[in-house]
């Protein structure tokens, strides 16, 4: 049976995992949560209510980036999202880590915040969120300088989740103009075909980001 992700368009952690599954052009069924009935089935799974979530095989797998190792294992195709050599998955592996905690959680927390009611917002938490976002960007400009992808030459987990993530981010805090070589691999993340297909599946639901810099 082909496994089964329950996820929404617009998501950026969603569109982590289906980058890695379009890349390997692997079948999956596709339950959509803003369809009916499917937020219920992932409800009775994990009762957290936070996706993607892969069933697969009577497993229920969460959190992106374990989605992505568990295909890497079960599913594994043409693009080895994350190398079989020790010492360069462990490079990997901690690119993924920056992307979600420094890129990731502080562009959710500004957008998240916008949300919320104007009397329950915290420009504090903000304004920290924004500064960790120039300092990711500034270390990220310094890193990518002499590479193609994130981890080096080759598309990688940590690529699949710095394509959503940066993509949204631009949008919430702009990335300066100074920071050329960012702004080179998002181009790049950008003219992924897999990522190129996400994106262009999330376009329906773009009414739904609160925020007003939407561009590409």
């Amino acid at each position: 049976m082909k496994p089964i992700l329950y996820a929404h368009p617009l998501s950026s952690y969603c569109q982590k995992v289906l980058v890695a599954l379009y890349e390997n052009d692997t079948p999956f069924e596709y339950r959509a949560l803003d369809q009916g009935g499917h937020m219920d089935e992932l409800a009775a799974r994990w009762p957290m209510k936070r996706f993607p979530v892969l069933v697969d095989g009577g497993r229920t797998v969460i959190e992106a980036s374990t989605i992505v190792e568990h295909l890497r294992l079960q599913h594994p195709g043409r693009q080895r999202l994350i190398p079989d050599d020790p010492e360069a998955a462990l490079e990997v592996r901690m690119l993924d880590r920056f992307f979600d905690n420094y890129v990731s959680t502080p562009q959710q927390k500004c957008v998240l915040d916008a949300l919320r009611p104007e009397g329950s917002r915290d420009p504090a938490g903000v304004a920290d969120a924004r500064a960790m976002l120039e300092t990711a960007y500034a270390w990220l400009d310094v890193h990518m300088a002499t590479r193609t992808w994130a981890a080096g030459d080759d598309f990688s987990l940590a690529d699949c989740g710095a394509a959503p993530f940066l993509f949204y981010a631009q949008w919430t805090h702009a990335i300066p103009d100074a920071h050329a070589h960012v702004h080179a691999y998002r181009q790049r993340l950008l003219a992924r075909p897999a990522f190129a297909r996400a994106v262009d599946e999330a376009r329906p639901y773009r009414h739904l980001f609160p925020l007003a810099r939407i561009e590409d």
